[in-house]
């Protein structure tokens, strides 16, 4: 497992619908040449055999450019493949994930606004906590629950690195920094684009808002 002083800058996060028609990959490519470091393979579908392969691709790509591939809400997968995981509140215990992939692995858990359930993903061995929605957002509409000033709140209570999610763009990113966060979670604000060297463009755009930090 990379050190957990990796986990800093910005945290790709793969759409199935984004990176349909063999965006996949390239596009993922181009953003761990960004500086991606961490990229989160989030795919609903249940086509195992599919899963699989791209997960596997996404994982040696990964290995690459020296970042770590998170499977989001399968521990059999990451398991299978070795890699990390990210669970959301409903997507099973964190303290059996721990215990299925072992204490070094990179394990990260949805806590949305709640500063309470970070400290219990905490106690079950998380490796990061991820809040949001800060705001508005294209993966997870609705009104934004989670505020800057949760964010510091966290940042002061929970000795962990933090992931901010929901509504990531350049624009706001600063301010997410500056609150707390030591990773940004982005989805449209880096996928959304016509090319995989835009992709990469924007990616070095968030990871250089992390170099001074």
């Amino acid at each position: 497992m990379k050190s957990m002083n990796n986990l800093r800058g910005l945290y790709a996060i793969t759409d199935s619908t984004l990176l349909a028609d063999g965006r996949l990959l390239p596009y993922a490519e181009a953003a761990l040449r960004g500086g991606a470091r961490l990229l989160q393979y989030r795919d609903k579908s249940d086509n195992a055999a599919t899963r699989l392969r791209e997960a596997d691709a996404l994982r040696e790509l990964c290995e690459r450019h020296g970042a770590t591939l998170v499977i989001n809400d399968d521990a059999e997968l990451a398991a299978r493949l070795g890699v990390g995981l990210h669970l959301g509140q409903e997507d099973g215990s964190l303290a059996a994930a721990r215990a299925l992939l072992g204490r070094r692995t990179i394990i990260g858990a949805t806590c949305h606004a709640s500063i309470e359930l970070a400290e219990q993903a905490r106690r079950e061995g998380a490796s990061y906590v991820a809040f949001g929605r800060f705001f508005n957002s294209s993966t997870k509409p609705g009104a934004p629950a989670a505020t800057l000033e949760m964010l510091q709140q966290a940042r002061q209570h929970i000795a962990l690195p933090i992931v901010a999610i929901g509504g990531v763009t350049l624009d706001n990113t600063p301010q997410l920094i500056a609150c707390g966060a030591s990773l940004v979670a982005v989805v449209h604000a880096l996928f959304a684009a016509d090319s995989a060297s835009e992709v990469e463009r924007r990616a070095r755009a968030f990871s250089a808002l992390f170099a001074d930090g």
